[in-house]
C-alpha cells in the first residue's frame, strides 16, 4: 500500500512548513506515516465528486474520473491534485509525530467523564447520545489545515429538497 506522493515530497513539504522530522526517522517510518495520512484523506471520499478511475480495485480514492473542483473545473482522470497530496502530507506529519492521533479507536459503551491525576482533576463534556455515529463523530479529530486544503474538491452538502 502506498500513500499519496513520495517520501522525498513529504520531506520537502515538512521542511517548507518548518517541521523538523525527528532524528533517526527511517524511510519506512515516513512511508508508514504517509500511508496512514492517505487513509485519513480517503475518509473524505464520499464527499469527492466523480468515482475512482480504476474502479473498486483501486487502492486510493484518487485519481478520479468525472471529478471537478467547487468551481466546476474538470480534474483529469489520471491526476491527483497537488492539494490532495499536500493534505496527505499534513496528515502524515500528524501521524508521524503522534501515531494513531487521526484515527482514534472509539467504544460507545464507555467514556471517561472525569479524570484525576494527583491534584489535577479534569471533567470532560460528554454527549448523551448513544448513537455510535454521534460517538465516532465526536471522537474524530478535525485538522483545520487538512480541511482547508481539501475543501475545493469536496461536493457541497446541500439540504435535501422534496418536490411533490
Amino acid at each position: 500500500m502506498a500513500g499519496y506522493g513520495t517520501n522525498e515530497g513529504f520531506t520537502a513539504y515538512a521542511a517548507a512548513a518548518g517541521y523538523v522530522i525527528p532524528e533517526g526517522t527511517t524511510d519506512a517510518q515516513i512511508a508508514a506515516a504517509r500511508q496512514r495520512g492517505a487513509l485519513v484523506i480517503d475518509r473524505y471520499e464520499p464527499r469527492f465528486s466523480g468515482q475512482r478511475t480504476g474502479g473498486f480495485q483501486q487502492e486510493r480514492a484518487w485519481p478520479r474520473t468525472g471529478a471537478t473542483t467547487q468551481w466546476g473545473e474538470a480534474i483529469p482522470a489520471d491526476q491527483v491534485p497537488e492539494a490532495i497530496v499536500t493534505a496527505s502530507y499534513e496528515a502524515a506529519w500528524l501521524e508521524l509525530t503522534n501515531p494513531g492521533s487521526l484515527s482514534p479507536v472509539v467504544t460507545g459503551s464507555s467514556t471517561v467523564k472525569r479524570e484525576k491525576v494527583g491534584q489535577l482533576e479534569v471533567e470532560y463534556s460528554t454527549s448523551t447520545s448513544t448513537d455510535i455515529d454521534d460517538v465516532v463523530a465526536l471522537a474524530t479529530p478535525v485538522a483545520t489545515a487538512i480541511e482547508g486544503m481539501l475543501w475545493p474538491f469536496l461536493v457541497p452538502c446541500l439540504p435535501g429538497v422534496l418536490v411533490v
